[in-house]
């Protein structure tokens, strides 16, 4: 069964934020798809067996901070 998990991201606002981003979280294990949206500032994963502080790492090595 997939899992769907939304970040909050403030500091995307452009097409190198969203390629960025898509490409470093991608890379973890378990993560299908990845969605960034950036009139919200979120990040969107959904796979199975998700490693959220994977995911998490993996956005902040794409240069950007996940907020609450």
């Amino acid at each position: 069964m997939s899992k769907l998990i939304t970040y909050n991201v403030p500091d995307v606002f452009c097409g190198h934020c969203r390629t960025a981003i898509t490409n470093e979280v991608s890379t973890v294990a378990g993560v299908e798809s990845v969605e960034v949206d950036l009139d919200a500032k979120t990040v969107t994963v959904s796979g199975e067996s998700l490693d959220e502080p994977a995911i998490v790492a993996a956005i902040d090595a794409a240069g950007y901070q996940v907020t609450a």
